[in-house]
């Protein structure tokens, strides 16, 4: 139950720490990229109103604006759906890459609004100048508790950087996802998965 507390706590942060990996990284490093935009999200996050008292649409507008977009969306489908990705048709391919990503957007939309008064306590980042792939560590500060390490780990593509795995308390997103998707695939298939996942999508408000 702790390990799924910090998991929880971890997520509510990560919203403020995606914001800006999708900003053009040729001047500056991840990890200062991160630190940069973190201060201005959490301004953000702090003075909507709207945003304090729950409102759902308003979550997903915001996540949908300042995180989706920073992912490696090939990358992360790619790595959570394993040799499924490989025997998926294109058709099947892109129906799992639109309801994964609607499962994101419903993720940190529930984890923007976990937000209280956490602060980011980030770590020395080690990786060579021409390095195109690094993990960026934080820890997560909150009164009362016990920090939270989540790690970012990015690629740098012709786009910039972009993240493709986020690591909480040594929990994976990409393995955690894999592990439950695979489960579902083995036993139905690929389209029952995307079916599930689009009807939880529809339930939630997602088209």
């Amino acid at each position: 139950m702790k390990t799924v507390t910090k998991f929880l706590v971890g997520a509510s942060f990560v919203v403020s720490l995606f914001s800006g990996v999708a900003m053009a990284t040729t001047e500056i490093s991840p990890d200062a990229l991160v630190k940069q935009t973190a201060d201005d999200v959490l301004a953000i996050i702090k003075n909507d109103k709207e945003i304090q008292a729950g409102n759902q649409q308003k979550l997903y507008a915001v996540a949908e604006e300042k995180i989706l977009p920073n992912f490696d969306f090939d990358r992360v489908s790619r790595m959570v759906l394993g040799k499924a990705w490989k025997a998926a048709t294109p058709e099947q391919q892109a129906a799992f890459q639109k309801e994964f990503r609607s499962l994101l957007l419903r993720t940190y939309s529930v984890a923007l609004g976990k937000y209280k008064d956490q602060t980011i306590e980030y770590k020395p980042m080690r990786a060579e100048p021409d390095a195109k792939n690094v993990s960026v560590k934080t820890q997560i500060l909150q009164p009362g508790g016990q920090p939270v390490s989540v790690d970012y780990s990015l690629v740098k593509g012709a786009n910039g950087w972009k993240v493709y795995d986020i690591v909480i308390e040594s929990v994976s997103l990409v393995t955690n996802y894999r592990s439950q998707f695979s489960n579902e695939i083995r036993q139905n298939g690929l389209d029952s998965l995307n079916t599930k996942l689009a009807d939880k999508n529809k339930s939630a408000g997602l088209k």
